[in-house]
């Protein structure tokens, strides 16, 4: 029987990273003893008590059957509500807002919906690993422009250059991840001067836009002035309330935009989960001081386990990032000491030998020409996890030296037995 032909759109990328690490760390035997994910950026704490409630509530009072396909009423009032609350801007529910099945769902709708075949996408890199594929399964052509460290900035002169005729779209996703970096308003300025001089859209990711600390502001690119009209906005449940699992996100688009991207999200999932959108309504409109004790709280865990990478020998630039859950750290000192050709080798062995779960930083860049990756020195570990999960990854990451020294004792006598 001859094999099944796969796509070539298929082949140009491979399965999640992030995802994988998560899997490898689960896949870890009993025996192997205590260990943290520090990988997929997902709580270990509960969900809002309050939204789970009005979920349940919902399941039980029966709404079990499709909601209307852009977004349950009752959602889309409240997101107006929230983002009226929050920016001084109400969206209209009912011509632009779509809600999709998280915020992953909502960016493919999104470029599906805006970009054809043969146009370009201007990505920031490193990148969300989902961006890149994205792109490529729209049709589109990527064309990446660096974020450099310490502090993942860009160069106005390479930014400007990607932009051409064939531009159609800009991704951008702010606070970022895996950087935690907060894009200036000075920065987005930049970028939407270009958007403006060549008629390119500009898709915003800001799933992670009350996740900001140190006095950092995040600042949507739809209010600088002339971007409402030219920006996709999107948002979700996931990462402010605690319920990654539940696949409520959504988009705020000019109503021309918003129509093309209703009929894609349509055809793609129909419609997230009724009852849990009811559960979503109700999360958005918890009073504000929910958002500033959440920020509160993630400064405080970002602190602890920057404290403990450090300690092992990760390096990170200071001020530490000011947004988002993650700390992409440089290993280089652990590379090297231990003898691994790259961080994606240390990633593995941490998971099998040291039980931390971690994402390799190669996941955020495109491999270039020459077989090279950027992040490969790079190791992200992220921290929406409770005290006692970083309390555990505090001791793990203290052992971590010393299993590194354990592991260069046997490299070298195995080399000393074969010579």
């Amino acid at each position: 029987m001859p094999a099944i032909r796969t796509s070539a759109k298929a082949a140009l990328f491979s399965e999640s990273v992030i995802r994988e690490m998560t899997r490898l760390y689960l896949a870890r035997p009993e025996s192997a003893g205590p260990g943290v994910n520090l990988a997929q950026g997902f709580p270990d704490f509960a969900a809002p008590e309050a939204m789970k409630e009005a979920a349940v509530a919902a399941i039980r009072g029966d709404v079990n059957q499709y909601a209307v396909t852009w977004g349950a009423p009752s959602l889309r009032r409240a997101i107006a509500e929230r983002t009226e609350a929050r920016y001084g801007h109400r969206p209209d529910p009912d011509r632009e807002i779509t809600v999709a099945c998280g915020a992953t769902e909502a960016m493919m709708a999104a470029l599906l919906a805006l970009v054809d075949p043969g146009d370009e996408v201007v990505v920031f890199e490193p990148f969300y690993e989902n961006y890149g594929p994205d792109t490529i399964l729209s049709g589109a052509h990527p064309r990446f422009v660096p974020l450099r460290a310490p502090y993942w900035s860009f160069d106005p002169d390479e930014l400007a250059a990607a932009f051409n005729e064939r531009t159609r779209a800009v991704i951008i996703n702010t606070p970022n991840n895996p950087t935690g970096k907060v894009f200036t308003r000075a920065e987005l300025q930049t970028i939407a001067d270009l958007c403006q001089k060549w008629d390119v859209v500009a898709v915003t990711d800001e799933i992670y836009e009350y996740l900001v600390y140190d006095g950092a502001e995040h600042v949507r690119m739809a209010d600088l002035p002339g971007m409402r009209e030219r920006t996709v906005t999107i948002s979700g449940l996931s990462k402010t309330y605690s319920a990654t699992g539940w696949r409520i996100g959504w988009l705020i688009a000019p109503p021309e935009a918003t129509d093309a991207i209703r009929k894609v999200h349509n055809f793609l999932t129909v419609g997230a989960a009724a009852p849990l959108q009811e559960g979503a309504a109700a999360a958005l409109a918890f009073r504000e001081s929910y958002y500033g004790e959440l920020a509160h709280s993630y400064s405080a865990k970002r602190d602890t386990l920057l404290r403990s990478v450090r300690a092992a020998g990760f390096v990170l630039p200071d001020p530490p990032p000011a947004g988002a859950y993650y700390l992409l750290t440089d290993a280089s000192a652990l590379i090297e000491g231990g003898g691994f050709p790259d961080g994606d080798s240390l990633a593995r062995w941490m998971v099998a030998e040291a039980g931390i779960g971690t994402v390799p930083g190669s996941s955020f860049y495109r491999p270039r020409e020459d077989g090279t990756n950027p992040g490969a020195p790079l190791i992200r570990f992220c921290y929406c996890k409770r005290p006692e999960t970083l309390a555990l990854a505090e001791r793990l990451l203290s052992e971590l030296p010393a299993r590194l020294a354990a592991r260069r004792s046997s490299r070298s006598s195995s080399a000393k037995d074969a010579a």
